[in-house]
């Protein structure tokens, strides 16, 4: 599927991309720094800061 977005959505896109991105680089750190490989245990270390992030 191709997306033909406006110029203002876009923008909202790229910026929405930009955020998931460091957030997911962000969640692989604490991953990688605390040695928690499985996805439920890491949400416990991850959830809610992201979860901020967005406000």
């Amino acid at each position: 599927m191709k997306l033909l977005p406006t110029a203002g959505e876009a923008v909202a896109l790229r910026s929405t991309l930009h955020a998931c991105n460091v957030a997911a680089n962000w969640v692989s750190q604490v991953a990688f720094e605390r040695g928690v490989p499985r996805e439920y245990v890491l949400r416990k270390h991850t959830y809610a800061e992201v979860r901020r992030w967005q406000r």
